[in-house]
């Protein structure tokens, strides 16, 4: 199904970039870029998409976050992991240099909607991941807001993984339970 060397290469050097970093809920990003990854390669498999297009989702899904929150650049994971990979990573990233939110996910849906469904897939996944129980300091309105983001996303990006699809529409109507009405 897929490479499980190259899993473990790209795996070590993420834990090595990431260090201590740690989610909005206090648990080590590790834990969240492996849960993200793990929603890719369930997604793969059912998919059953070949290796080649599996490999390059896996690591695209477990260097997701390695651009904006670590000090690895674009030029590192080119010259380290191919202009694909690089890409990928790339569109995945949130240009914070935006002034809103608003135009950070159109920008970021924009790029990638350029990219392969694989890379697209990694960002359903993302989303998957994430709505989990929102952060204690999150207050309604924020909640709110996620969960619309989350529906914009899936109306984006749906078509790149049906399966994905289907669990992030799961997640989003499950995640109302958190919404004060």
């Amino acid at each position: 199904m897929f490479n499980q060397e190259n899993y473990i290469e790209v795996l070590n050097f993420v834990a090595a970039s990431h260090g201590n970093q740690k989610t909005p809920n206090g648990l080590p990003s590790l834990a969240h870029i492996t849960c993200v990854t793990m929603e890719v390669i369930n997604a793969c498999e059912k998919s059953q998409l070949d290796e080649k297009k599996t490999d390059f989702a896996i690591s695209c899904a477990l260097l997701h976050n390695i651009i904006e929150d670590t000090n690895i650049t674009y030029d590192e994971l080119y010259v380290k992991f191919g202009e694909d990979i690089a890409n990928g990573v790339e569109a995945l990233t949130k240009d914070k240099t935006l002034n809103s939110k608003q135009e950070q996910l159109k920008d970021n849906i924009e790029k990638l909607l350029a990219q392969p469904y694989e890379v697209q897939m990694v960002k359903l996944a993302n989303r998957v991941t994430n709505l989990g129980t929102p952060p204690e300091n999150w207050d309604n309105e924020k909640i709110i807001a996620y969960k619309k983001e989350a529906s914009f996303i899936l109306s984006c990006l749906g078509n790149s993984n049906i399966y994905l699809a289907k669990r992030l529409k799961e997640k989003i109507e499950n995640y109302s339970k958190y919404i004060k009405e």
